[in-house]
C-alpha cells in the first residue's frame, strides 16, 4: 500500500506565494499616483489593445500587473458588482473600498482553495473631491489588502521604482509632473532616460470631472499624442 505524500500546509502556502511572486516580478511595472488634478494611472504597456489600467465606476479605476488572463477576468467581476450595487442601492454606494473587499476575497479564496494562485497584482483607486479623500488601495495574491497614501507601485521592478517615485513625489505635483515622474520610474535600461509614449498606457481619474467635462465618470484614457504633448508642455 503506498502511501500518500505529504506536504505541511507551511510549506504549501510557502510554495503557493513564492509562484506567485515569481509571475508578478516577470511583468512590467505600474505606477498609480495622487496629484492635484486627480489620480494618474501609468503602466508600461506596448499593446494598444490589451489594457492594464480601465475604469470601473464612476471615480473608480482598476490597475493591475500579471497574468492577463486572470486579471481581466477580475476587472470584469468588478465591473459587474459596481453595476448591480449601482442600479440596486445609489451610485454613491459604489466605493473602492467595497470593491477591493470583494477582490480580496477572491483573491484569498482561490489562493487558500485552488490547485494555482492568481499571478496578479491589483489596484483600486478612487478619486475624492481633495487629495485627502482619494483612496488608494493595493491587493496582493493572497487577498492581503493595504491601504496605501500617495502613490502605488506593482510588478517587475516594483522596489526600485517606488524608489524613485518616493523620491520624487509631492502633492503639489500636477498630472503632467506625476506622468514624468512615473516614466522616470519606469525606465529600467540605463541607455534609456525615458519611455517613449507608444511604450505606456496612460489614464487619469479627473477630479474635477462633473465641472470640465460635466460627466460623473472620471475616467479618461490618454492616447500617445495627448502623452507627449503634456510632456513637451511640461518641459
Amino acid at each position: 500500500m503506498t502511501q500518500q505524500f505529504y506536504v505541511s500546509p507551511e510549506q504549501l502556502m510557502k510554495d503557493r506565494a513564492d509562484f506567485a511572486r515569481k509571475g508578478i516580478a516577470r511583468g512590467r511595472s505600474v505606477v498609480v499616483i495622487s496629484c492635484e488634478d486627480g489620480i494618474a494611472l501609468v503602466a508600461e504597456n506596448p499593446s494598444p489593445t490589451l489594457h492594464k489600467i480601465g475604469e470601473i465606476y464612476d471615480k473608480i479605476a482598476f490597475a493591475a500587473v500579471g497574468k492577463y488572463n486572470e486579471f481581466e477576468s477580475l476587472r470584469q467581476a468588478g465591473v459587474r458588482y459596481a453595476d448591480v450595487r449601482g442600479y440596486s442601492y445609489d451610485r454613491d454606494d459604489v466605493t473602492a473600498r467595497g470593491l477591493a473587499s470583494v477582490y480580496a476575497q477572491s483573491l484569498g479564496a482561490v489562493f487558500t482553495a485552488e490547485q494555482k494562485p492568481f499571478e496578479v497584482e491589483l489596484a483600486v483607486a478612487e478619486v475624492g473631491g481633495s487629495q485627502d479623500d482619494d483612496h488608494l488601495y493595493r491587493l496582493t495574491f493572497d487577498g492581503s489588502i493595504a491601504d496605501e497614501h500617495g502613490f502605488i507601485v506593482m510588478g517587475g521592478q516594483a522596489d526600485r521604482v517606488s524608489e524613485t517615485v518616493q523620491a520624487g513625489w509631492q502633492r503639489e505635483l500636477n498630472f503632467a509632473g506625476a506622468i514624468r515622474l512615473a516614466l522616470k520610474g519606469l525606465v529600467t535600461d540605463k541607455e534609456t532616460t525615458v519611455l517613449p509614449a507608444s511604450a505606456v498606457e496612460v489614464a487619469l481619474l479627473d477630479r474635477d470631472s462633473e465641472t470640465t467635462r460635466g460627466s460623473r465618470r472620471a475616467f479618461r484614457r490618454l492616447g500617445d499624442a495627448e502623452v507627449e504633448a503634456l510632456l513637451a508642455e511640461e518641459n
